[in-house]
């Protein structure tokens, strides 16, 4: 799933200089997360993480996902981590 979901999406935010770190369907008490983690060259800026959102977001509705019912997470991987 994870590198499915890259190939479509990773070109579909080139414009912002970011790309997808890791994908990841993490269940936390009773709900489902879809975790995505952004990486860049530089600081990624609120603005950014908004702007990928609204792009990733059409583009997960679209996609026949092998789960239902989940809250979408997309953030920017904290600089140093690995």
């Amino acid at each position: 799933m994870e590198e499915k979901l890259k190939s479509i999406i990773d070109p579909k935010i080139k414009d912002l200089n970011v790309w997808i770190d890791s994908i990841k369907l993490e269940k936390e008490d009773e709900e489902q997360y879809l975790r995505i983690a952004l990486d860049a060259d530089y600081i990624i800026d609120l603005n950014t993480v908004v702007k990928a959102t609204r792009i990733i977001n059409p583009i997960l509705d679209k996609e026949e996902l092998d789960f239902d019912n989940y809250m979408l997470d997309v953030y920017a991987k904290p600089k140093g981590d690995k």
